[in-house]
């Protein structure tokens, strides 16, 4: 276990200048406030666990103010006998901040462990958005509790190595730690899958020896290949891949261990940008190179200021072999991540660095903030935390970071939520491409707009960032909302008419606060939007209305006639009209499937809109009349309606071609057919085909009926 000794010992090695005995005085604090206190996750001292946080703090180079923290880091927790106020009268204002960014929410409560942990990460990102050494401090606070994990049941276990793994290991990366990166991943490993990582340990250990011979067998070789080609002082490493990472080769790539060859990775550091581009250059000379595997982050770094060459050849022995290479500085940035240009020290501005690192987190707290519910919360920050495997530029030469598979949408919306919203397509290395086209490494794109645009539901399944698709699904949930509140507006106005009042008369005369509290509604928008979709029917609202007479049930017909008062109007590409409604949620049913010409009702369904059946469709003839509202056909749109037809044929040879081209004579379109011999050896067709109206379904049975084998062509 580490001692405030060793902690000062280490601080002394980069800090000569700092005064150094506060580090005594918040050993002695801590010991005085933790006292008789133990660990939760070891079972040990807290003290000796706080010693802990601080020893790996100052072993990354941190500065004064982030080590102390790390051993006052529990001081603000509920049961400690401390105050924020005597905090920060012994060791200042940055290291309270610190702490108190730091320390648990444990005095929180809500409905759900979900909820709890949503809010718990919220606020965690919310305090290291305004100061990063908060989020060294947790950092280095979790390592240390996996490190020493021996107190907790096994439930809570599982539940502290999952967040570690989903949470912790995700931040360290983002961070450019990648030691700790690994350790957590690996610490992680060991908790959640415990037979697997014992097997593959004992089986890694045992081929410890054939490894380090084989890793010295080809230093040896590349030191060779590299100095013929004039590149004499460099450094090779050879080091294994951590457990994790073989894991989840075996998984997903399902083969044994034994069948994972690249189990160790080499690193070349060379001392320039030139002569990394000549080694790789080497490479490939000497080793076939798989090219998918190829990657250029010294052009393009990562957000976390990584850079490096990585490639993938058939090395020596026919065995795939992972090579890195860099410069010794891209390397101490590589392994230090942020500490490695850490600037919080008095009187030195902050690094350009630090200062990409914090806007990063400072972009995903924002964005963040508009996601209420907990469950899509959680995905998302997992989404964003995950390593982005493609790089693409902004015109102005921004490095942008995505997931595999990301769209020209995913690139709109990570510049501002309103470009995504308008997105039409891009032009990518001054070609235009769809927004399906995939992102790839390297790729200089500007997203091309239009006012008129708009998300659409199936943009879903194009994009693969959790901002474009928490975006996404945001709009699309306003939207319908929207239309819902003004489909309730609708319903509710046309009902109280028939009682001579009017909803705004209800809202002005105060009665709408005693109807939205018996209702359990939370406001006259959530009112109107559970009548728009179903939630509230129209009986149950006039039931608890005052005056009496409300009270009152009235029949509503199956199909109520329209009147001359009520003149429907609607968007130019809405091709169904309802009363009093604009860009309402519309579904043409597919059990009836009716056309421009049929008489439609619409039905509110539960959370769907309306949907439009045929006056006599059986569905809607069984449903709640109070649920039935008057639709229309509109005489402005011309657009395709889906219908289903039957059509009896002779069991002759080219009859179904001669179906087609009838149909298509017609200016009509097959959409799906089912076609098959009966018993009786006729023919059946069932048949979906694109109409514009009744009257042209008509002079296409019509049609079909006139040809010559055709025993019967009805409508179903």
């Amino acid at each position: 276990m580490s001692s405030i000794n060793d902690i000062i010992k280490l601080a002394k090695e980069y800090m000569p200048g700092e005064d150094l005995a506060s580090l005594l005085k918040a050993n002695e604090y801590a010991a005085g406030i933790h006292k008789g206190m133990k660990h939760a996750a070891s079972g040990k001292s807290y003290l000796s666990h706080a010693q802990a946080v601080a020893h790996v703090l100052v072993s990354m180079r941190l500065d004064l103010q982030t080590v102390l923290s790390g051993i006052l880091h529990g001081a603000l927790k509920e049961d400690v006998k401390s105050s924020a106020k005597e905090l920060e009268e012994n060791f200042g204002k940055d290291v309270t901040s610190i702490v108190r960014g730091a320390t648990k929410i444990a005095n929180v409560r809500f409905n759900s462990k979900l909820s709890y942990q949503a809010e718990n990460i919220r606020k965690l990102l919310l305090a290291m958005a305004s100061d990063i050494r908060v989020l060294l401090v947790k950092l280095a606070d979790r390592l240390v509790d996996m490190r020493t994990l021996a107190a907790f049941n096994e439930e809570d276990t599982r539940e502290l190595a999952q967040e570690s793994q989903d949470l912790y290991a995700p931040l360290a990366s983002r961070l450019g730690i990648d030691w700790m990166k690994r350790e957590l991943e690996d610490l992680s490993f060991k908790f959640l899958h415990v037979e697997e990582y014992v097997d593959l340990n004992r089986k890694i250990e045992s081929s410890n020896a054939e490894r380090k011979e084989y890793v010295d067998e080809v230093i040896d070789i590349l030191k060779k290949k590299l100095a013929e080609n004039g590149i004499t002082d460099c450094r090779i490493l050879g080091r294994p891949k951590h457990l994790y990472s073989i894991y989840k080769k075996i998984i997903a790539q399902q083969i044994p261990v034994e069948k994972v060859y690249d189990k160790v990775a080499f690193r070349i550091l060379v001392h320039s940008v030139k002569e990394c581009y000549e080694a790789l250059g080497v490479m490939h000379a000497n080793w076939a190179p798989v090219t998918h595997r190829i990657r250029d982050f010294i052009s393009t770094p990562k957000a976390n200021n990584y850079q490096s060459l990585h490639t993938t050849v058939v090395g020596p022995h026919e065995r795939f072999m992972e090579v890195q290479i860099r410069t010794e500085e891209m390397d101490r940035i590589a392994v230090e991540g942020i500490a490695a240009h850490w600037a919080y020290k008095e009187g030195k501005s902050i690094s350009k660095e630090d200062v990409k690192v914090s806007n990063w987190l400072k972009q995903l707290v924002q964005w963040l903030q508009d996601l209420k519910d907990p469950k899509e919360f959680l995905e998302s920050v997992k989404g964003e935390l995950y390593q982005k495997d493609v790089y693409a530029l902004t015109p102005n030469g921004e490095v942008k970071e995505f997931p595999q598979g990301s769209t020209p949408i995913d690139f709109a919306y990570s510049i501002h939520t309103e470009v995504g919203d308008k997105c039409t397509g891009a032009r990518v290395n001054g070609r235009i491409v769809p927004l399906k086209y995939q992102l790839q490494n390297g790729d200089l794109v500007e997203i091309l707009t239009s006012p008129n645009q708009r998300p659409r539901r199936g943009w879903l399944s194009l994009v693969k960032s959790s901002r474009a698709r928490s975006r996404i699904r945001g709009w699309l949930r306003k939207e319908e909302q929207e239309k819902a509140i003004s489909v309730g507006r609708e319903i509710c106005e046309r009902e109280l008419r028939k009682h001579n009042i009017t909803l705004k008369k209800v809202i002005k005369t105060g009665h709408i606060k005693a109807l939205l509290k018996k209702l359990r509604c939370n406001s006259i928008d959530d009112f109107l939007s559970k009548v728009g979709t179903g939630k509230l029917t129209i009986k149950s609202v006039l039931k608890v209305m005052q005056p009496e007479e409300f009270h009152v049930e009235s029949e509503i017909p199956i199909v109520k006639k329209k009147t001359a008062e009520f003149k429907p109007r609607k968007p130019k590409d809405d091709p169904i009209s309802i009363e009093g409604v604009k860009g309402m949620l519309v579904k043409i049913s597919n059990c009836c499937m009716p056309v421009p010409g049929d008489e439609i009702v619409g039905f509110i369904t539960m959370g769907r809109g309306v949907s439009i059946h045929k006056a006599n469709c059986h569905n809607l003839l069984a449903t709640d009349p109070q649920r039935r509202m008057d639709v229309s056909w509109s005489n402005e749109v011309h657009t395709v309606h889906r219908a289903h037809i039957k059509v009896v044929t002779q069991n002759k040879k080219g009859m179904l071609a001669a179906l087609g081209n009838a149909i298509s004579e017609k200016d009509a379109n097959i959409i799906e057919l089912d076609a098959r011999t009966t018993s009786n050896n006729l023919g059946l067709s069932n048949l979906v085909v694109e109409v514009e109206n009744v009257d042209q379904l008509q002079g296409l049975l019509q049609h079909l009926r006139q040809l010559n084998g055709v025993i019967e062509a009805v409508r179903i």
